[in-house]
């Protein structure tokens, strides 16, 4: 708790990234996590991996050893066969219990609105799991506004965009969420005035935190906490949204 605040961080990594040579074990998360006062986080494989498999698998280790501090989020590589994306997401959900579905079109090379994509989000849905999407770099595939169909097929699965449009797509991101209430705004990357500007459009119940990387915590929490903004609004963003969306326990 920061400052009399519940913080959960919708978007942290564990594991090794082979695209950009990170690495992040859960120890350390948890570190940053308690150096500033995070209380709760999801956990999501890098984008790129040697292994899913074994990614999963550390990020599930982690969840089942601090249950009430991390949730599971599995991150697929989308060209392995349907069956196997489903295999996959089944184990991850019967197993570990993780509670979203990574889609990162900027490394996975899938466009949202390509029939190629539907499985993804269905699969999603079956097993009611939250989507982050990946938005910002990567585009045309990462554009915000092209996870507005998804989220009009699938009506009842929250779709996340995940860095908000990355700054560059910020309005694009306003406009998806304004046009589909299932759609919810992860925040990480955008400037405070970018934020201001969101909730013009977008209620702070569909608004919500996300760090990306430990040297980002800080940054990303000091953002909300000194908003111009009611504390009711903060309170969304920093942990009543994520928790509707993720499970606060």
């Amino acid at each position: 708790m920061k400052d009399g605040f519940s913080i959960f961080d919708t978007h942290t990594h564990i594991g090794v990234g082979r695209h950009n040579g990170r690495v992040c074990s859960a120890d350390d998360l948890l570190a940053a996590m308690d150096r500033h006062g995070v209380d709760r986080a999801v956990a999501i494989p890098f984008p790129v991996v040697e292994d899913w498999r074994a990614a999963h698998d550390e990020i599930g280790a982690a969840v089942r050893a601090h249950p009430d501090r991390l949730a599971g989020a599995a991150c697929i590589f989308p060209e392995m066969s349907e069956a196997a994306f489903r295999e996959e997401l089944m184990r991850c959900v019967e197993l570990y219990g993780f509670r979203a579905l990574k889609f990162q079109p900027q490394y996975h090379h899938l466009n949202p609105i390509s029939p190629r994509s539907q499985y993804l989000f269905a699969a999603a849905a079956e097993h009611k799991l939250p989507v982050i999407c990946h938005t910002g770099a990567g585009a045309p595939h990462a554009l915000p506004s092209l996870f507005i169909l998804p989220a009009r097929q699938f009506p009842d699965l929250p779709v996340v965009l995940a860095h908000a449009g990355g700054g560059l797509y910020a309005a694009e991101a306003i406009v998806a969420a304004s046009v589909c209430p299932n759609i919810y705004v992860e925040l990480s990357s955008l400037m405070p005035h970018h934020v201001l500007e969101m909730l013009q459009h977008v209620p702070s119940s569909r608004l919500m935190i996300g760090s990306d990387l430990p040297s980002s915590v800080a940054a990303e929490i000091g953002k909300i906490l000194t908003l111009e903004a009611p504390d009711d609004v903060k309170r969304d963003i920093l942990w009543h949204t994520a928790a509707a969306v993720f499970g606060g326990n």
